[in-house]
């Protein structure tokens, strides 16, 4: 099997594999026990918000963990308008953002909020004019994702946090950072950042395990979303998922640990498969080709008529053993045409056709060359 579907969810690592096995089995006290028990358990919770902290360069005591990064943008979102609602009534995001943001932001504009959604470019990235243009005196809250999850176009989220900072100070910055997280160094702090949401599946870490930053200056006002017994300081209640948390807390090391010779890998094997595959005819890649964008994501559309996304991926699949994605495998199961690709004008006709290689540090180039190879069968066989 060669899996080329990174985005959607990763391997869970032998290091969090096996200290999750420990929570489970040996440490499972509940974390709000006052036993050794609980008290092991909740030295877990303890080390994962210090590593992941570390890595954030914030304080521990702002890492709240999630079950996962559709919670931690709805916590942030909903909760980040909340604090702000008497204040104003417009909110500013991008056409490209993930449907765990879009919609949340969708159900507060028929709630009646104001909200003007920033285009891109033709590699998907936003514009600071059109940012700074879209300020008004009754913005509250901004929500723009650090890389793109179809295309992987990077954002300039320090740029965009100073000039929403410099206009308002109040205004809350949120940034989706589930594609970012592992893949590059990511400051809040620096980047005027108030809200930052991360996903443990996406980064060798297990399915249902998630972190929030919230800035310490705005935990009072942030509204949570989930009550009951007061977990996370109150703003996530819930016993905590302590295996799930252990092991996000060892993937998060693992990655950061090893961050520079993972990206130099990840980009290696993006350049050769964009290499290869773009000599095909009727191939093509969206996106910046180069080092502008993310290292683990290509976006590669096929003309034909019989090339839909779908056919392509079973086609991969069945044929090949090679596994990749028609598109944000996160947002759901039925065919829908992707915002993101509509945003950086991609012409009508690829925008059903389009599929998604995305890499871990696991793959190979090996890998990359078999997928090259089974597209140059492929592509010519459903272009006809």
């Amino acid at each position: 099997m060669i899996y080329f579907d990174n985005s959607a969810t990763t391997r869970c690592s032998d290091g969090a594999m096996k200290i999750m096995q420990e929570c489970l089995q040996d440490n499972f006290g509940n974390p709000s026990s006052l036993h050794s028990m609980g008290f092991k358990a909740k030295d877990y919770l303890k080390d994962s918000r210090d590593i992941i902290s570390s890595i954030l360069k914030v304080q521990a005591k702002e890492i709240y963990f999630t079950s996962g990064g559709t919670e931690g943008n709805n916590l942030a979102i909903k909760g980040g308008v909340a604090a702000k609602k008497r204040r104003g009534n417009h909110i500013i995001t991008t056409r490209i953002e993930h449907a765990s943001v879009a919609n949340p932001i969708k159900a507060l504009e028929r709630e009646g909020f104001e909200v003007t959604y920033l285009g891109t470019d033709e590699y998907g990235v936003i514009s600071l004019d059109e940012l700074k243009a879209a300020l008004k005196e009754d913005t509250i809250f901004v929500s723009i994702m650090m890389v793109n999850n179809e295309i992987g176009s990077v954002q300039p989220i320090a740029e965009a946090g100073k000039i929403i900072k410099d206009f308002n100070k109040d205004i809350l910055f949120h940034v989706d950072a589930i594609q970012a997280f592992g893949k590059m160094k990511i400051l809040p702090k620096k980047m005027n950042v108030d809200l930052l949401t991360v996903s443990g599946h996406k980064i060798h870490g297990p399915k249902g395990s998630g972190f929030i930053y919230i800035n310490e200056s705005i935990f009072n006002i942030m509204v949570p979303q989930i009550l009951g017994g007061g977990h996370e300081r109150g703003m996530r209640s819930g016993t905590e998922n302590v295996p799930a948390i252990a092991g996000l807390g060892v993937a998060a090391k693992e990655a950061y640990d090893n961050l520079d010779s993972n990206r130099e890998h990840m980009y290696a094997m993006r350049r050769r498969l964009i290499e290869g595959v773009s000599v095909i005819d009727g191939v093509s890649v969206n996106g910046h080709t180069d080092e502008a964008s993310a290292p683990h994501v290509v976006s590669v559309s096929i003309k034909g008529n019989r090339t839909r996304a779908q056919v392509i991926l079973n086609a991969l699949q069945d044929g090949y053993d090679v596994f990749v994605s028609a598109g944000s495998a996160c947002s759901s199961n039925k065919p829908a045409i992707s915002e993101t690709l509509k945003s950086i004008g991609l012409e009508k006709d690829l925008l059903e056709r389009t599929i998604r290689f995305s890499f871990s540090p696991d793959n190979t180039m090996d890998e990359v060359e078999k997928a090259i190879r089974a597209l140059e069968a492929l592509v010519p066989m459903m272009t006809k």
